[in-house]
């Protein structure tokens, strides 16, 4: 499970979130998505894409609409991040079975271990298991 700065950042540069993405495409991952995840790594796209207009995010995101796991996650029984609209990482890494959620918010890092998920940093992640 990717936040969207990871899922981005590893499409715009190099990195432990490109590292990820890589493992990702080698099959070595894999990566599970919410529709409304979904929708918020393309409405981020969408603007990156109008501020570099040379950059066409169609390849990467047609890629993971068939080949990352999508889950209709679960509503949480309560808010459990400061930031409420990052609940939606937990609730569809929970529903989806995933162990670990990978991110730089501070917000989401502060509740590694809920109901047993990890949340990792992305340099973490690539150290501790790729």
């Amino acid at each position: 499970m990717l936040d969207t700065n990871v899922y981005i950042s590893g499409i715009f540069f190099t990195g432990p979130p490109y590292q990820i993405l890589e493992a990702w495409r080698n099959s070595r991952i894999q990566i599970v998505v919410s529709p409304d995840i979904l929708d918020e790594y393309q409405r981020v796209g969408e603007t990156l894409e109008s501020q570099f207009p040379d950059i066409d995010l169609r390849a990467m995101f047609e890629l993971l609409a068939f080949s990352a796991e999508v889950v209709p996650p679960e509503d949480l029984a309560e808010p459990v991040c400061i930031d409420p609209d990052d609940d939606k990482f937990l609730a569809c890494a929970l529903t989806s079975g995933a162990r670990y959620v990978i991110s730089g918010d501070k917000h989401l890092l502060r509740v590694s271990g809920y109901k047993g998920l990890k949340v990792l940093s992305p340099r973490r992640f690539v150290e501790d298991y790729l």
